[in-house]
């Protein structure tokens, strides 16, 4: 535990935003899971799309990968 007061700080704020991260990775691996389920809806494919942005514009998942995921959503779309 630390001591300093700043580094108790940090540790606070390091929490905060373990447990935002964790919330956007579980609301997304949701979302994935929704679209790639057998008669999706259109609706649930484009929202999975839209957390895949959100969760790589805030980091939580990296660019290329974002990208790569929204390929594969794209292509459920189309079908």
């Amino acid at each position: 535990m630390p001591n300093i007061k700043s580094a108790k700080k940090r540790t606070r704020v390091i929490d905060r935003k373990t447990l935002r991260n964790k919330m956007i990775k579980s609301n997304l691996r949701t979302a994935i899971k929704k679209a790639n389920a057998e008669g999706a809806a259109a609706e649930d494919i484009t929202y999975a799309i839209k957390r895949v942005d959100q969760a790589a514009s805030k980091g939580i998942m990296h660019k290329n990968k974002a990208a790569r995921k929204k390929s594969q959503l794209a292509k459920l779309l189309n079908k």
